[in-house]
């Protein structure tokens, strides 16, 4: 497997042979501490530097009461020279480094023959560890459609989930179906009411007017109610009603003109129950105990709006192993089971008519924080396990979710916005206190940051959103209108066929850029530029490396000469190219699928920069035209092979 994975990784190669050379050096030059030190090469930040830095020589000062550079000196005499393949040689830096040059002639070589030998599996190397893996994401709740803001998640998990399966991991992708709670009810109310209509919209669209509509509606009938009971004496509680109910009348209003005839509708409909919230109330009591009646209007309410949730998801080509309902969980008693072992534990305690998991005395009794990266300080919350009228919390359910996704899985990556920190980390003391710490271990919290749209708040309850599907609309739209400028002499239909592909492109790309502990600020200007770090921009830049190999096919062909490739920036290039692999690499052992979009941006800027510097098809001689053209073949596969990490079609016309 070693020896096969470094035949697939030219830089760890070339790192290997640095590592092995100087611990040779070492054990000749410093045996009698020889054996204790750990070797670590670094990349250097210059090309004049080399490739590989060694810092070894202070901490072997420290030992042996030398001066670094007396150690760095010592070491790089030692070093057998005959020994070299990789290396071109070795010296001294600085007050103490040992950096390590390539050869390029040989390294340009390997580079690019196990490029084309590899070609589209090139960078993708193979764990030895090989596991069974649940990525669980998106998971919007069934209510309206999935909105730009709640787009990050599917786009996310799906990266994950194919970066984890190139490294060899089984991958399964769920999509956990959160249909418990009042929200499914208040929708599931509002349908009932209309007599469970279809509509000729989408699904999801229609779904989440109704939802939208019904809980306006439900909130002034129930601040009303409040605002009656007020007596003479306003407390601080009265005035926020008084707020609250004078924002929800706006709201109607706004809503009374966006959708007049489903309003009007459902106000003259729910008007006639004398208390509605009771009746949405009961109604979840009534699926959560698994009543036949509530079960059929929730389900077929939920399957309505997933079926727009699976159009949307189709258009960016994010799709599901496994669709988990969260009520099943319930129904089978999972949930109640998972609760009876936990009231078993020292950890729960019963206050004010409930069940509340003390998650710090259990972080404290288990000795976790310090494993979990918190301070002994710190405080955690208690986590409510059970309502006084007997429903379960969102969090409980999900402990006997986690629990049987570990049945099916040695690892779990729950891809869930990092507003839900507490209750994931809440759940992972749950699984703690429940004896499943292995499974714990191996319980991830992939954690992200929200997308905004400058000047734009949105709020599911109130109707403020943008689609998903309006954002891919106009990413498509816009992206046409670029194509038309740039490409004027493609037909209608090529035009319509590269705007898809560069519409849907730009968002998947913007939505993984950006780290996942940052903002994502949505804004044309940046996802649909096509001058830097967006998809438009590597995709065209992917093009041009193609239409380049196109013009090539007339060239007579001569033996590539690696050894002319002695340009700056082609060795700039042979080395981005090599470390693809060690970044592919990096990617999935740490989660970080936005240094992918990061390795093609700065692939695509290097490349750019060398098509403008230097001829390739009008190179100087034949056979320097040969290894450009070798040179931009590698390109071309490695620019590829990243788009396609993160779902983004690499053109050959654009």
């Amino acid at each position: 497997m070693e020896n096969r994975t470094l035949r697939e990784n030219p830089f760890d190669l070339f790192r290997q042979e640095c590592r092995a050379v100087l611990a040779q050096a070492l054990t000749k030059a410093f045996p009698e501490v020889s054996s204790s030190f750990i070797i670590n090469l670094n990349k250097t930040p210059l090309l004049e530097l080399g490739q590989l830095a060694s810092s070894i020589s202070f901490e072997l000062a420290k030992k042996l009461d030398f001066k670094p550079l007396v150690v760095a000196e010592k070491l790089v005499e030692s070093i057998d020279k005959s020994q070299f393949d990789l290396i071109e040689k070795v010296s001294t830096a600085g007050v103490g480094y040992i950096n390590f040059y390539v050869n390029f002639p040989k390294f340009s070589q390997l580079t690019l023959k196990v490029i084309k030998d590899k070609n589209t599996n090139y960078g993708y190397i193979k764990t030895e560890n090989p596991a069974k893996i649940i990525v669980e994401h998106t998971s919007v709740n069934p209510l309206h459609p999935i909105h730009i803001g709640q787009a990050r998640n599917p786009i996310i998990g799906d990266t994950l989930a194919s970066i984890l399966r190139l490294r060899g991991h089984d991958i399964s992708t769920h999509y956990y179906i959160d249909d418990v709670g009042r929200q499914s009810s208040v929708v599931a109310y509002g349908y009932q009411k209309l007599g469970k209509p279809r509509s000729a919209e989408k699904p999801d669209l229609f779904v989440g007017e109704i939802y939208t509509v019904t809980c306006c509606i439900v909130e002034i009938d129930r601040l009303k109610k409040a605002k009656n009971k007020i007596d003479s004496a306003v407390t601080v509680d009265d005035v926020k009603i008084a707020q609250e109910l004078d924002e929800w009348l706006t709201i109607a209003v706004e809503l009374k003109e966006k959708y007049p005839v489903l309003f009007e509708d459902l106000m003259g409909r729910i008007s006639k129950d004398e208390n509605p919230e009771e009746e949405i109330n009961s109604l979840n009591r009534r699926y959560e105990a698994g009543e036949p009646v509530a079960r059929q209007l929730i389900r077929e309410v939920s399957d309505l709006c997933l079926d727009g949730f699976r159009q949307t998801q189709s258009r960016v080509s994010v799709f599901y192993d496994s669709w988990d309902w969260e009520s099943d969980f319930v129904w089978s008693g999972q949930v109640t089971k998972a609760v009876t072992q936990l009231q078993a534990s020292p950890f729960l305690y019963f206050e004010n008519n409930v069940w509340a998991f003390n998650a710090d005395k259990a972080a404290n009794f288990l000795k976790l924080k310090s494993k979990l990266g918190l301070k002994e300080n710190h405080e955690i919350p208690s986590l409510t396990l059970m309502r006084a009228d007997g429903t379960t919390l969102y969090t409980t359910r999900d402990v006997a979710y986690s629990i049987w996704k570990f049945q099916r899985a040695e690892k779990v990556i729950n891809v869930i916005g990092m507003e839900q920190s507490l209750a994931q980390l809440q759940l992972k003391l749950a699984l703690y206190a429940l004896g499943y710490s292995k499974e714990a271990d191996n319980f991830t919290h992939f954690a992200y940051n929200l997308v905004a749209l400058p000047g734009y708040k949105m709020s599911s309850r109130r109707g403020h959103y943008i689609t998903f599907d309006q954002v891919l609309d106009e990413a498509i739209e816009r992206a046409y209108q670029e194509v038309c400028k740039r490409s004027p002499m493609f037909s209608e239909e090529e035009k319509r066929d590269i705007a898809k592909f560069v519409g849907i492109g730009a968002v998947r790309y913007a939505l993984i850029d950006v780290d996942p502990s940052k903002q994502v600020l949505f804004t044309w200007d940046r996802v649909l530029n096509f001058e830097t770090n967006s998809a438009p921009y590597v995709q065209y830049t992917h093009a041009r490396a193609c239409s380049i190999l196109r013009k090539a096919t007339d060239i007579p062909r001569v033996p590539v000469a690696y050894n002319l490739l002695t340009e700056k920036l082609e060795q700039e290039l042979i080395l981005q190219l090599s470390s693809f692999p060690d970044m592919f690499i990096e990617a999935a052992e740490y989660l970080k699928p936005a240094a992918i979009a990061d390795y093609a941006n700065t692939l695509a800027d290097k490349f750019n920069t060398f098509y403008g510097a230097l001829p390739v098809i009008k190179a100087e001689t034949p056979e320097l035209c040969s290894a450009r053209i070798a040179l931009t073949d590698a390109i071309r596969t490695v620019l590829s092979n990243a788009l396609s990490l993160i779902g983004v079609v690499a053109p050959e016309r654009m």
